[in-house]
């Protein structure tokens, strides 16, 4: 019972503990309580989400298509940064488990917006989409394991 009181103090923002993130780690910089990184994740997820599924609309516009798909995958990537911080994102996609697919994941997200906005190939745009969703599962399909590992801790601790 102890630790569902102390989860619905920290959600309301009522912990002494606010000055700290999620991984106890001191962070002057955030002033955001729990609750409004929470909502900051969903808003971001949901927002990324959307846009993935409306690019879906204008699929035979490959350009248009990999620009918003592009802009929804980049939404819903980033939107972990209000969980965990954004420098534990970059320090945990720079690991050397996922640092290849990171890398890929970047180039491709590159090369999409590239060959959709300068050079205007529907091929290359959707070939580097394909890539682009191959090196999101790579890459966070480990993250994944490693972010229920993390919140299950500081649920039971």
């Amino acid at each position: 019972m102890e630790g569902i009181t102390r989860i619905h103090r920290s959600l309301l923002g009522a912990d002494e503990e606010q000055d700290q993130d999620f991984l106890g780690e001191s962070n002057g910089s955030c002033s955001l309580s729990p609750l409004q990184r929470l909502y900051g994740f969903a808003a971001c997820l949901v927002a990324g989400l959307a846009c993935m599924l409306l690019s879906l609309i204008v699929f035979l516009k490959p350009i248009k298509f990999a620009v918003i798909f592009t802009f929804g995958n980049i939404l819903a990537v980033g939107s972990t940064a209000f969980l965990i911080g954004p420098g534990r994102q970059v320090r945990m996609m720079l690991d050397p488990v996922r640092v290849y697919a990171t890398v890929i994941y970047i180039g491709c997200v590159i090369l999409a917006l590239v060959s959709a906005l300068w050079i205007h190939s529907k091929v290359l745009a959707l070939l580097a989409i394909i890539s682009e969703i191959c090196a999101l599962i790579c890459m966070t399909s480990h993250q994944a394991s490693a972010d229920v590992q993390y919140l299950s801790y500081k649920i039971i601790c």
